[in-house]
């Protein structure tokens, strides 16, 4: 009687290693891209949180100004790993919400005025900055 042998053929894991790799060089991109655009929301998620805060203090004080220390770190956004927030250009009748990126995140730059418009005032390289709306895709796309 013939006796088979078990195992792989070298052609065989050839194709295997081809296929993995393949897989690898399209999935990774896009997974980066879904985690920059998960790092992204907390910016989004932060500075759009302060904005109904900003206009509460305006309603209580008739300005945007803050003084005090404590009501400033009860309105703005905790700093996260990705991102730190800062409350600029304050005054009686405007402000503008800063979300600065940090380590993985580095180099975006987004803002929120009083009025609400939205702004990616700065991108890392590669990226496409708009002025009117926060950017969470490479090519520019908005951030809904």
């Amino acid at each position: 009687m013939h006796k088979r042998q078990a195992g792989f053929s070298l052609i065989e894991i050839i194709v295997a290693v081809a296929i993995i790799g393949i897989l690898t060089a399209i999935a990774l991109p896009s997974y980066n891209g879904y985690v920059m655009r998960a790092r992204l929301t907390e910016a989004f998620t932060g500075l759009a949180g302060a904005q109904p805060l900003m206009e509460q203090h305006w309603a209580n004080e008739r300005s945007y100004e803050i003084e005090d220390d404590d009501t400033r770190a009860r309105l703005l956004p905790k700093e996260s790993d990705s991102f730190s927030f800062e409350l600029s250009e304050a005054s009686a009748s405007a402000y503008l919400l800063t979300a600065t990126g940090k380590g993985a995140a580095d180099g975006f730059v987004f803002t929120i005025d009083q009025n609400g418009q939205r702004a990616t005032t700065g991108v890392p390289e590669g990226w496409t900055a708009q002025d009117d709306c926060w950017v969470d895709r490479k090519e520019g796309t908005c951030a809904e």
